[in-house]
């Protein structure tokens, strides 16, 4: 049988399990940080919320492709049952990701790119926010580490993948929607337009 869609769709899963596991590159823009902004580690003003970098969400010991690290993608072909077995997997360790507790509860600024869960009359009152282009549209979810379901205070006049600064409490609380499972959810007190030098 034919080699074809499934050794790419699994190293596509696996690419997209372990992008966040790298080292982070916070001052530029890169896989991992791809709308680039600067690392968290500066203290914000009284009253205001953090700037953080997706890195920061994932847990420094989580090791995604633990389990995986001997798998030969070559090897599998369209209708190979252990290929199957073996994608179910990576998106079951991808939808299962650990969160990071020590951001629970912390006012963060982040920037993202929107994926819409609800709209109503021209504005999204329910989103996912995503590290990089085409997540969960285009390409397997990001691991649930890296996805922030919002729901603004507000309504937002923005599209799918639309980029924008979100700012709120931080919460480790799991979600699973039909475009993907988040680990973590902001009631975002402003939704704003991306634009790389906001501070």
């Amino acid at each position: 049988m034919k080699k074809t869609l499934l050794p790419l769709l699994l190293a596509l899963c696996a690419a997209t399990v372990t992008a966040f596991a790298a080292d982070p590159a916070p001052q530029a823009t890169s896989p991992t940080n791809p709308l680039g902004g600067k690392d968290a580690a500066a203290k914000p003003a009284p009253g205001q919320p953090r700037l953080i970098a997706w890195e920061e969400l994932v847990p420094k010991d989580w090791d995604p492709m633990k389990e995986f690290k001997d798998m030969d993608l070559s090897k599998f072909e369209d209708g190979d049952p252990r290929a199957n077995e073996l994608l179910m997997k990576m998106q079951e360790a991808s939808n299962n990701a650990p969160t990071n507790a020590a951001m629970n509860g912390v006012d963060i600024k982040l920037p993202g790119f929107i994926v819409p869960l609800e709209e109503n009359k021209g504005e999204v009152t329910e989103f996912l926010l995503v590290p990089y282009f085409g997540a969960c549209i285009h390409t397997p979810p990001p691991p649930a580490n890296q996805i922030v379901h919002v729901r603004p205070r507000n309504g937002a006049k923005f599209r799918a993948m639309d980029t924008v600064w979100i700012t709120g409490k931080l919460q480790t609380l799991r979600n699973d929607s039909m475009m993907g499972v988040s680990g973590y959810h902001v009631t975002a007190d402003t939704v704003t337009k991306y634009t790389s030098g906001a501070k």
